[in-house]
């Protein structure tokens, strides 16, 4: 709708075609160095921070000396979470849990010989149950050296990694970020540089709007695009292709956009 509606051949505001900000480029630059020497790595951060798209650009950017097996299923068992990085790698997952392990450990050494490494990327692992952690933990110390296990979930990991009993995993983590907040600069450009990708003007959104939307989101890039996507909808309804301050705040009074809503006024 949105699309032949503002004549444009693309999604606006995907997580498939987000360039980086500084912050992620960052992080996404230092965990690629993290792969070279064998690493295990924590991007943790509040809901919408940005941490999903750096996941992405690491999907996608991977060269062929890269191989990417991301996890996003983390409330599984270790025996279907051992099927999940058998299918990432694309190898046979029948049998038992200990000939699935044996042939990930093969197939990845046989990854090493032909000089590529090899990015495990686990989503949400604030989620999962720390002992199917630690199993994969010990799985990984028998893979190759140039092997990086990325663990992306909220601050509360790092908090139960803090527990003596699951010291042994946090004493293994080589490199650790917390994802933070966008100043409202960072997010204004974020917004103009989708619309240039889009192929939109940067008049689509009123200057009076455009600061709506930076101060309503807060610095989470997710209210972000969710705001802008919801505000162009609402364009679209109204046939107006310019989007004033007068449809952002029809978007806000959405419930779940109120910081406090009566519930007597449902």
């Amino acid at each position: 709708m949105i699309r032949s509606f503002y004549g444009i051949a693309e999604n606006p505001f995907s997580t498939r075609h987000i360039k980086l900000l500084p912050q992620q480029q960052e992080i996404n630059d230092t965990l690629q160095v993290h792969c070279q020497q064998g690493g295990l790595c924590l991007v943790l951060g509040i809901p919408g921070t940005g941490k999903s798209v750096i996941k992405e650009s690491l999907v996608q950017t991977a060269d062929k000396r890269q191989i990417v097996a991301p996890v996003a299923r983390t409330l599984h068992t270790y025996t279907n979470t051992i099927k999940i990085l058998c299918e990432a790698f694309k190898i046979d997952f029948e049998g038992t849990p200990f000939r699935c392990e044996r042939r990930l450990i093969e197939e990845a050494f046989n990854n090493n010989r032909i000089g590529k490494t090899i990015i495990t990327i686990i989503d949400d692992a604030h989620l999962m149950d720390m002992e199917t952690l630690r199993k994969l933990r010990l799985l990984f110390e028998d893979f190759p050296k140039n092997h990086n296990l990325i663990l992306i979930g909220q601050p509360a990991l790092l908090s139960n990694l803090a527990l003596t009993v699951n010291q042994d995993i946090k004493s293994r983590v080589t490199y650790s970020v917390i994802t933070k907040r966008l100043n409202p600069d960072d997010m204004q450009a974020f917004v103009l540089a989708e619309l240039d990708r889009l192929g939109l003007g940067h008049n689509t959104f009123t200057q009076a709007a455009l600061d709506l939307v930076v101060r309503s989101a807060d610095g989470v890039l997710r209210k972000t695009r969710n705001l802008c996507l919801a505000c162009m909808l609402e364009a679209v309804r109204t046939t107006d292709k310019t989007i004033d301050i007068e449809n952002v705040n029809r978007v806000l009074i959405q419930p779940h956009w109120r910081k406090e809503v009566d519930i007597t006024d449902f």
